[in-house]
């Protein structure tokens, strides 16, 4: 059980302070320093997580990188649905503190993913979903292989590696669908968020899961 509540707790840090900078950033592509600010902030949350429960749990904090871990048979079953079970719960409380947060204080919004603008429109459907499968394919492939058994004394940097991978994916996905890579991130502020948020939800869902079992199989097919 200690488990289930570190990565509740450490994912509600994530979307709490990930989302909590976009809001109050008023993350937007046509800010690049929101941009880098908001990247920054959900690559540092990561780290400050690692290296707080990542002793207990491993810090998955994503369902995408529980996916991949199960997948590469680092765990049971059992354990990843409970993993995911907690990583939603804990985004759902992350977005509803922000969301008092901002109500309070007079701002919009939770930090949700959707589609963005793109100038003559928004991002098609398809576009958003081919850049969450690419991009969490790339986050969940660094977590696989920063965590390794066979990478030896670099475990002990394990921590600052993926959180600095995320903040490169974030720098180069924002631009799409304001970088989810994460399923639990997505459905806690799209529940307060509602509206085109709630609606697209499914993409990031689905494409950070595919992506995640992408890294699962060209991680299986390196370490051999």
């Amino acid at each position: 059980m200690k488990k289930y509540l570190a990565e509740a707790v450490g994912t509600m840090v994530l979307v709490l302070m990930g989302c909590g900078a976009a809001v109050s950033l008023g993350c937007t592509n046509a800010d690049p320093e929101t941009v880098v600010g908001t990247s920054f902030a959900f690559g540092l949350a990561v780290v400050a997580m690692a290296y707080t429960i990542g002793g207990i749990s491993g810090c998955h904090i994503n369902p995408a990188i529980t996916l991949g871990v199960w997948l590469s048979g680092r765990m049971n079953s059992k354990e990843a649905c409970g993993y995911m079970v907690s990583q939603v719960i804990g985004a759902i409380i992350g977005s509803a503190v922000l969301y008092v947060l901002t109500t309070s204080a007079g701002l919009e919004g939770t930090g949700a993913n959707d589609l963005q603008a793109n100038g003559a429109g928004t991002i098609p459907v398809l576009g958003g979903l081919l850049a969450e499968i690419f991009f969490t394919c790339v986050f969940v492939l660094v977590v696989l292989g920063a965590t390794s058994k066979t990478n030896g004394a670099t475990n002990n940097f394990a921590g600052l590696a993926i959180g600095l991978a995320l903040v490169l994916v974030h720098l180069c996905c924002i631009r799409y669908t304001g970088t989810s890579v994460n399923p639990a991130r997505s459905i806690g502020p799209a529940i307060f968020q509602g509206g085109t948020a709630l609606a697209n939800l499914w993409i990031f869902i689905v494409g950070p899961f595919v992506g995640g079992a992408c890294a699962a199989g060209i991680w299986k097919a390196l370490e051999k």
